[in-house]
């Protein structure tokens, strides 16, 4: 066989960061089991490269030997300046006739490779890659591609003290730290990606670098329908739910989607409601044309101070008039009750949890550690679950889910993955009779409701408008004509 048959390229793009541009190729070679993600430097030739790695080992030994001094207390953009203003001195010390665009482009290369997180930061400019981990020094760094699931790349971690320094400048910059007696740590880069790191012998093949990365194009309703994640039926019964103020809890497992499709629903809240949004870390955007204040929880310190929780943030919002409470993750007890408390007390709730179906989601709400009384359940309106297959990496909605005043779900819609739609299997019950007794609409009108609901959303498709303030405008101006006509 010869070599270009060995070998089968899936993909290929290129990225420009910093006018540093760099060529990706998703590559399967025949004798592996796992696609390669390969990234190479274009403008950036080999005899210059030699010449950046003199330059790099010059200036960690002047740092090293303390000729380069940078106080404690100065923060990274201080930091970041004064090692800038020293490569630019050893890059014209070894290219004296470079011009000023060039000598950035060296600049920036060299910067990222020495005080950043070295090719690493190259896969985080990468919109594609979901996920990025470091196993070890010894293996290559993964990532989790939207398209092409997880993936080996030909990034390598040099040491075992180089990632340990990777997860130490990360905690330092967002004020946590990571030792050998706390050798775990959560954190956050200063772009919003969560980074989780830990420590050998805790991790026992090495140290680890875990960065789930923020989504900077947010999901919307339009994403959503194109890729078959969801039907235009059930995205027009999520958003009749939405305008009528039911609450709804979105279930999946990890990396199912849950977040995107709570980023998704907040697509369909009105112009005039005052909306609190509660998270861990913020991944939710919410469309500008909304009246949106996002809290967000903060660890202890090292000395175990100044902790705010989600119970104290949650307790925090009802104090706040709010209309709507959008919460990242619900987990335990108290959290719970004060939702539900406030869905007794006229809010609409939307937050996620950890389940894989209906059933399951109630299961885990009725049991420790949430354990709310199974009566106090039908406060929700809807139940929304996500679901990823991992061997072909789609995500779809799996079900969708009313509860009955028993606390039972009545599952409405189902995905049948044999033919790959989101399938109406019953009728609704509750969600309609809620909708008739505070809108006075009776079964034609919600189905003409549906029908106007649909068209709006088959025309979003059409004329392919994802963008998240542009949607928000477009619901904005739905709501608006709403309520003129009432």
């Amino acid at each position: 066989m010869e070599e270009k048959q060995k070998v089968k390229v899936l993909d290929s793009y290129k990225l420009k960061i910093n006018n540093v541009v760099v060529s990706v190729d998703i590559i399967f070679r025949f004798d592996d089991f796992i696609p390669s993600y390969n990234i190479s430097i274009l403008n950036i030739s080999n005899i210059t490269s030699i010449i950046l790695n003199k330059i790099r080992e010059e200036f960690v030994s002047k740092v090293n030997i303390g000729s380069l001094k940078v106080e404690d207390s100065s923060d990274p953009a201080t930091i970041k300046e004064k090692f800038r203003d020293e490569i630019l001195i050893l890059i014209k010390k070894y290219f004296p006739d470079i011009d000023k665009k060039k000598s950035d482009l060296l600049v920036n290369y060299l910067i990222q490779e020495n005080i950043g997180l070295g090719n690493i930061e190259i896969l985080l400019r990468d919109e594609n890659l979901e996920d990025i981990v470091v196993n070890n020094a010894r293996e290559p760094v993964w990532v989790y591609h939207k398209r092409h699931g997880w993936l080996k790349t030909n990034v390598k971690i040099s040491s075992e003290s180089r990632i340990r320094h990777y997860s130490t400048m990360i905690g330092r910059d967002s004020g946590k730290e990571i030792t050998l007696l706390k050798p775990l740590m959560d954190a956050s880069l200063t772009t919003g990606d969560r980074v989780n790191a830990t420590l050998s012998p805790i991790s026992s093949m090495g140290n680890t670098i875990s960065i789930r990365k923020f989504a900077y194009k947010p999901w919307t309703i339009t994403d959503f329908i194109k890729s078959n994640t969801i039907s235009y039926y059930g995205a027009a019964l999520i958003w009749l739910a939405v305008q009528n103020e039911l609450s709804i809890l979105i279930a999946g497992g990890t990396g199912s989607g849950k977040t995107s499709m709570l980023n998704v629903i907040n697509n369909f809240f009105p112009p005039n409601h005052r909306i609190i949004s509660i998270e861990d870390t913020r991944e939710l955007t919410l469309p500008d044309s909304l009246h949106w204040v996002p809290l967000e929880t903060r660890l202890p310190n090292p000395e175990g101070k100044g902790e705010i929780s989600m119970l104290d943030l949650l307790v925090n919002s009802l104090r706040m008039r709010p209309d709507r409470i959008v919460v990242g993750e619900i987990r335990r007890k108290k959290e719970a009750e004060v939702l539900f408390e406030s869905m007794h007390t006229g809010h609409s709730v939307y937050g996620t949890i950890h389940a894989n179906t209906a059933n399951e989601t109630i299961v885990r709400m009725t049991n420790p550690p949430i354990e709310i009384p199974k009566l106090m359940l039908p406060a929700l309106s809807m139940i929304v679950v996500q679901h990823l297959d991992r061997r072909s990496g789609k995500r779809r909605t799996l079900q969708m889910a009313e509860i009955l005043p028993n606390g039972e779900p009545n599952i409405i819609m189902q995905f049948d993955s044999l033919n790959n739609r989101l399938e109406q299997i019953n009728e609704s019950r509750m969600i309609m009779d809620t909708i008739k007794l505070y809108s006075g609409l009776g079964p034609e009108d919600i189905k003409r409701d549906l029908k106007e609901k649909t068209d709006i959303l088959k025309w979003l498709v059409k004329n392919n408008i994802n963008n998240i303030h542009q949607i928000g405008l477009i619901f904005a101006k739905y709501y608006t004509k709403k309520s003129i006509k009432r």
